[in-house]
């Protein structure tokens, strides 16, 4: 049985006479987020959508003005630094409610030409940084009984795609610590999932759109519909909001069953 500070509840049912409800609380009302590369794209808009269910969120990223800017915003914390240094983590505050692994890069090379400080880097952020994130803070999840992590993987969690070894590597072993997590924490009420979208409305997305559609010499629609999305049944980018909306929903009251999964919006791209 689930135990926390801030018992999940059900919307109170209608009072008699029709009498107007009094609103219901927000759905993270008295709880702490953390969320990695907070200040842009999926992470900014994760940020945001729990900030707006009542989280306190505390926005890392190492672009400091960005990420100041969105906790003012939204009435969270900056916290910047780079990820890359394992030492930071400990920095960051221990008492997340809500974990939400986002921070990534990308470098794309054949695996004979990829550089192995570039490969290793990318492993450091990807997979050392979650690990050591959850490490600090599952502790206090199992204290309260209560804990969301959710990390932010890639539909290159699932299929490999060539010259992205070092992140396609990366997504499948945050993928397998996921599901190591979601055997570890059930038994405290602590559930660890991932997200599994495909191509994302970012700006690295759009700035890589446009620098493959002048090497081709195609649209930059083209280069959406018919390199990018390929092997996906819809062909249109998934927006940061969506993603965002996904991660919310695996933190609220109906989902304490659903853990150990990657939740795929890949518009079909793992169904072929």
């Amino acid at each position: 049985m689930e135990t926390s500070r801030r018992p999940d509840h059900e919307p109170a049912a209608p009072s008699p006479g029709g009498s107007p409800q009094v609103p219901a609380e927000p759905l993270l009302a008295g709880r702490t987020a953390l969320v990695t590369g907070a200040a842009s794209g999926i992470g900014r808009a994760c940020a945001q959508a729990l900030a707006s269910a009542g989280a306190h969120v505390h926005v890392v990223d190492r672009s400091g003005e960005a990420a100041k800017s969105l906790a003012e915003e939204i009435g969270g914390t900056a916290w910047v630094v780079d990820l890359s240094d394992p030492a930071v983590v400990d920095t960051l505050p221990a008492d997340a409610d809500v974990v939400v692994n986002n921070a990534g890069i990308q470098h794309v090379a054949p695996v004979h030409e990829f550089p192995p400080d570039r490969f290793a880097l990318i492993q450091r952020v990807m997979v050392e940084t979650p690990f050591r994130i959850l490490r600090r803070t599952l502790p206090g999840m199992y204290e309260r009984g209560w804990g969301r992590v959710v990390n932010i993987s890639s539909v290159h969690g699932l299929r490999a795609s060539p010259y992205k070894s070092a992140y396609v590597t990366a997504k499948h072993a945050l993928e397998g610590l996921s599901k190591v997590v979601a055997l570890e924490a059930a038994e405290y009420g602590v559930t660890s999932n991932c997200v599994s979208p495909g191509y994302v409305r970012t700006p690295l997305v759009e700035n890589q759109i446009a620098d493959q559609a002048r090497a081709h010499g195609i649209s930059e629609a083209d280069v959406v519909g018919r390199v990018m999305l390929e092997r996906s049944a819809i062909k249109r980018l998934i927006e940061p909001a969506d993603v965002a909306e996904a991660v919310l929903w695996l933190c609220g009251p109906r989902t304490g069953h659903i853990t150990g999964t990657s939740l795929s919006m890949d518009g079909g791209w793992t169904a072929n």
